[in-house]
């Protein structure tokens, strides 16, 4: 924990030296303008539109080369076979593997490519995306549920669907935190992994459809424009579609898993009851939720870093953080030994995305580029932005993933992401061309197929590492892919896209 807070401090401090270097940089450069004004003129006329649209920034600080994705990918490929092929050197190593993978990509473009932009914009989403799962996860480490009920199928789904409901109230993240461990409680005597991979499936990932709370794309949708009842409106049939999809799944895999008593324990009576240790820690929970939306683009009374136009919150993620580090002092030791708390999980979460967002930086340009290119643009689509989407955020961060595909969704009709009115409009209907069925496309794809793999959304990997700290055996990085996500997740996918995307009329 503390090497966690000491490097997010140090992460402030290192935006905030780069802020004031920006600023000096601009100074710098308004005085020497005036004295190369006639030159400057003189270019104008040759290359009309490059000062005045906005492109000599981008001349200045070139889009990356291809090859600058191949640390991303080996990132990924370290992550998938490390655990399976060379586990003892990755779970030594993987903290400076990841660091050091984000740095090389950082320092290519701050030193080649002289571009300061995307760093800090992923510096900033990190510490967002760090900041709100260390206070969700230290939050709900302090709650302990016991569910003193038989472990049947039709208990397990209505665990999850209930976690599926209360995931739009509280995030996935807090959603995944809060009932991990009850539900692992619960199945103690017959756990198995597929009982954490449907966990992931519905609480974790497609559970969060339904407000700009529930996962992260869906927030960033909101802060650009999408109206905050939007997602309930359009994605709650898709929603109710996906969880009973995949409820019936589980429970005729479930029904054939019998209790297992092999090591002694005599077979339970219980007294179908629900209690509650640490409910205090409900209090924090609701701060840092409040907490979220604490944002100087919307509030603007919300003290912040300003930088390029835009302005990042510092205050939020103090929030945060403070309640974190109060809950964990304040919490009942009872609930947290009986969730077994520790830090691990959070640390490895922490040290993982370092890498992926510092490494991501590139694919996301590239496929950002593309969508909005002469030859990318006409291919956009509901239907291909459904699976651009749904692809990319699999292996991507979903949340950028999100954003990325918005933009090219509306820049490809000539809309403009950084307008408010433009965003409200595109989720509207009307103004732009089929809009609503596009922005439905990549707000259920982002969040849909943010289950395929372990990194597809940030409470995945947690789930995980608790469930491993506890002793049940994961499937690999692989392992999740070819036995759960191709077999269950993708046939949904397609009848999804079937029935709600490419059925409907254009």
């Amino acid at each position: 924990m503390k090497k966690i807070a000491i490097f997010l401090c140090l992460s402030v401090a290192l935006i905030t030296s780069v802020f004031a270097n920006e600023v000096k940089a601009k100074a710098l450069h308004e005085n020497n303008e005036v004295a190369a004004n006639i030159d400057l003129s003189d270019s104008a006329e040759e290359a009309p539109g490059t000062a005045e649209d906005g492109h000599a920034e981008e001349g200045e600080h070139p889009s990356a080369p291809g090859w600058l994705v191949i640390p991303f990918v080996l990132l990924l490929l370290m992550i998938a076979t490390g655990p399976l092929f060379y586990e003892h050197f990755w779970h030594k190593n993987y903290p400076i593997v990841a660091v050091s993978l984000a740095i090389l990509v950082v320092l290519y473009y701050l030193f080649v490519l002289h571009n300061v932009h995307n760093p800090v914009h992923a510096l900033a989403e990190y510490i967002q995306f760090i900041a709100l799962l260390t206070g969700l996860f230290v939050a709900s480490g302090g709650i302990m549920i016991n569910v003193d009920k038989e472990a049947k199928p039709l208990t397990n789904i209505i665990i999850l669907l209930v976690g599926a409901v209360i995931a739009n109230i509280i995030g996935t993240t807090g959603a995944s935190m809060l009932l991990i461990r009850p539900f692992i409680r619960l199945n103690k005597n017959r756990i198995k992994a597929y009982h954490i991979i449907f966990f992931i499936f519905m609480v974790s990932n497609i559970g969060g459809s339904l407000t700009p709370i529930g996962d992260p794309p869906l927030f960033l949708g909101f802060l650009k424009g999408v109206p905050f009842f939007w997602t309930l409106l359009n994605n709650s049939v898709s929603w109710v579609f996906a969880l009973v999809f995949l409820a019936a799944i589980f429970y005729f895999i479930d029904r054939n898993n019998k209790a297992d008593y092999s090591f002694g324990e005599d077979p339970q009576v219980f007294t179908n009851k629900v209690t509650v240790v640490g409910a205090r820690n409900f209090g924090w929970l609701l701060v840092i939720i409040l907490s979220v939306f604490l944002d100087p683009n919307v509030l603007e009374w919300v003290p912040a870093i300003h930088y390029e136009g835009q302005k990042f919150s510092f205050i939020r993620e103090i929030i945060m953080l403070s309640a974190a580090f109060l809950s964990f002092k304040f919490a009942e030791k009872k609930a947290l030994e009986g969730n077994d708390f520790n830090f691990e999980p959070i640390r490895e979460v922490a040290f993982i995305f370092i890498g992926i967002f510092g490494t991501m930086m590139p694919a996301l340009e590239l496929v950002s580029n593309f969508a909005q290119s002469e030859a990318g643009a006409p291919l956009i689509t509901h239907n291909s932005l459904y699976w651009g989407t749904g692809a990319l955020s699999g292996f991507l961060d979903n949340a950028p993933t999100y954003l990325n595909f918005l933009t090219a969704a509306m820049a490809a009709k000539g809309g403009d992401i950084g307008q408010v009115s433009d965003v409200t409009a595109f989720a509207a209907g009307g103004t732009f061309a089929n809009s609503v069925l596009a922005l439905k496309a990549i707000s259920i794809a982002a969040v849909f197929f943010g289950a395929m793999t372990y990194i597809g959304n940030g409470p995945n990997f947690m789930v995980k590492s608790i469930a491993e700290q506890i002793g049940i055996k994961m499937p690999s990085f692989f392992g999740y892919i070819l036995r759960f996500s191709i077999p269950i997740l993708i046939p949904l996918f397609i009848i999804v896209w079937l029935i709600f995307f490419y059925s409907q009329p254009v």
